[in-house]
Parts: structure tokens; C-alpha cells; sequence
């Protein structure tokens, strides 16, 4: 049986596939250019950055829930 959690993070992963599928139709020059740009940032930049989008995210969503 499928609880509310689960239906909740497949509908928000379904909305990010569908912002990168914009974002890639819409301007793939940019989109290439930002690839090539993650790939010649440092792993510690890259992890500082992630951990920081996650912790947006997770505080995000507990504003919403409360």
C-alpha cells in the first residue's frame, strides 16, 4: 500500500524531471555550458552546494507541512 509520504516524493520528483526537460528543450547551449562548468568545479564546492540545497529543501518542505 502506497502512503502519503511516497505519493509526495514521486509527485516532487516528477516536477523535477519536468523543470530539467524545460530547462533542456528550452536552451541546451546553456544547459551544456552548465554541465561542463559542474564538471570542472571542485568535489568541495560541489558538496557544500549540495548539502545546502538539500537543507533549503528539507526546510522548504517543513514550512509547507507545518
Amino acid at each position: 500500500m502506497r502512503s502519503i509520504a511516497f505519493g509526495d516524493f514521486l509527485i516532487g520528483l516528477g516536477i523535477l524531471f519536468v523543470l530539467e526537460g524545460i530547462l533542456f528543450a528550452a536552451s541546451p547551449a546553456w544547459m551544456r555550458r552548465a554541465m561542463k562548468s559542474a564538471l570542472e568545479t571542485p568535489d568541495n564546492i560541489l558538496r557544500v552546494v549540495g548539502i545546502g540545497s538539500a537543507i533549503a529543501g528539507l526546510i522548504l518542505i517543513w514550512f509547507v507541512r507545518r
